[in-house]
């Protein structure tokens, strides 16, 4: 995710704590966070991914999901 979004994040929680946010602000939260939380979710399944479990007797396998 671009810093610049971030930014953004962070510039609309600092306005909803001294103000109410306007409606096209909530919903413009709304939107950045789930793109914010789906960005997240990718690059931690990128790196679960990466992981390889080695056995006791010397076998690997990748993680996977469960």
């Amino acid at each position: 995710m671009e810093q610049k979004k971030i930014d953004r994040i962070n510039e609309l929680a600092r306005l909803a704590g001294e103000r109410e946010l306007t409606p096209e602000e909530a919903e413009e939260r709304a939107a950045l966070r789930m793109e914010y939380v789906k960005a997240f979710r990718e690059s931690l399944r990128a790196q679960l991914d990466g992981i390889t479990v080695v056995e006791k007797d010397g076998t690997s396998h990748p993680l996977g999901r469960r």
